[in-house]
């Protein structure tokens, strides 16, 4: 039988959809509901602590997103600079250690240096490792890889022939981290919209049409009872999943 630690993800992916709804619904701007986010943000982080879960990663910027009217990317890039400067230090207190995973080059220099900042204070921690992918995109993330792969056979340090699926793995974003084991997307819609395009091959899916500013630890508990109640094969069949569970053979 399987170990109620064994049923809670090591690691959560999410994208966090339905902010500009919910300020929509109240007849408020859009930035609104992304300040109501980021107050969500917070509870899931302490879920996250308070259930062992080892990694959330948060997809809170796509690549797609800097297409968005201007006056919204500006108030989200101001969102983002506030939540750096107010954040951070207790993320630091609680052993959170906080990493960006994204092309960095379109955001301004005070914005960069606090990241930067971040990620060397939390360094060090490790009770949750907390990704915010910003300015992130799969398919970006699977070319850069393909890039260094590139440039190392050209300088002659790999051969065409080693290039394999973990070739691949160690060189996309989060390389260091267990893949996702739960994807969670709120707001209803039924999609992974470009986010850990590699990362995700095997991850468990659940959506909810809960907007992002309402998801409280109650809406995080039904995702990870659901899960709990997954059977994972990853190609394998239930019998054999079976045989490794109780250490016998198939």
């Amino acid at each position: 039988m399987t170990s109620p630690a064994a049923r809670v993800p090591r690691h959560i992916a999410i994208i966090m959809d339905g902010n500009g709804r919910w300020a929509q619904q109240r007849h408020r701007p859009r930035i609104i509901g992304h300040r109501a986010g980021a107050r969500a943000v917070k509870s899931c982080v302490e879920f996250c602590l308070d259930n062992g879960v080892q990694a959330l990663t948060l997809f809170a910027f796509s690549s797609e997103n800097w297409n968005r009217p201007s006056d919204e990317v500006g108030g989200l890039m101001k969102l983002f600079l506030g939540a750096l400067e107010r954040e951070v230090d207790e993320l630091h207190r609680l052993g959170a250690r906080l990493r960006f995973i994204g092309e960095r080059a379109r955001f301004a220099p005070e914005i960069l240096a606090r990241m930067q900042a971040a990620e060397s204070l939390t360094a060090g921690n490790a009770r949750l490792q907390l990704s915010i992918a910003a300015s992130y995109g799969g398919r970006q993330d699977i070319a850069q890889a393909a890039r260094a792969l590139a440039e190392e056979v050209a300088a002659g340090r790999l051969r065409a022939d080693q290039i394999d699926e973990s070739a691949i793995s160690a060189r996309v974003a989060l390389a260091d981290l267990p893949p996702p084991d739960l994807f969670i997307r709120t707001g209803g819609e039924l999609r992974i919209s470009n986010f850990l395009l590699w990362q995700l091959a095997y991850t468990e899916l659940w959506f909810t049409d809960t907007l992002w500013p309402d998801v409280d630890a109650a809406t995080l508990r039904r995702a990870l009872d659901d899960y709990a109640g997954r059977e994972r094969r990853f190609g394998l069949t239930s019998a054999q999943v079976a045989g490794h569970a109780t250490g016998g053979t198939t």
